[in-house]
């Protein structure tokens, strides 16, 4: 088996899941194919990577992961009122229904609905899991020199 560690400049196959501390899954590959990442490529957010450096090939272990170091508390500034007429006529605007913007820079910015009252619309811009604490379980499969993509 390998017994480099995980560190920059590593590519690593794995098996994770993203839970909240009840056990409720949000995403796990363990029943699926591992996931396969670089290091560093920013495909899994700094923070989480942090929690994976030092580990080898056979390792698994279970982290618990506070908002700061997942994604961020709930910023009550991301939430954004619109008027109803701002949208599309034959647009469902239900508390839930995901809906994609266009930032400044043109790039996707999707948001919420988190309530609709007479002719206001409010729209959540924060990522699902802000504000939530998680555990992030990680069973480490491979780790090799990060080189050309396999």
């Amino acid at each position: 088996m390998n017994e480099l560690p995980v560190d920059k400049g590593t590519r690593v196959k794995l098996h994770f899941a993203l839970k909240f501390p009840d056990g409720e899954v949000i995403d796990s590959t363990f029943e699926k194919e591992p996931a396969s990442l670089e290091i560093g490529d920013d495909n899994l957010p700094e923070n989480f990577e942090a929690y994976l450096m030092g580990m080898k090939a056979g390792d698994r272990d279970s982290f618990e992961v506070p908002p700061e170091k997942a994604f961020g508390q709930h910023n009550p500034n991301n939430v954004q009122t619109f008027k109803r007429h701002e949208f599309s006529p034959d647009m469902v605007l239900e508390p839930g229904v995901m809906i994609s913007f266009a930032d400044a820079r043109q790039s996707e910015l999707p948001g919420v609905v988190s309530r609709v009252e007479g002719d206001e619309v409010e729209v959540d811009f924060n990522h699902p899991l802000a504000g939530r604490t998680l555990t992030f379980e990680v069973e480490i499969i491979d780790v090799e020199p990060a080189g050309p993509a396999h």
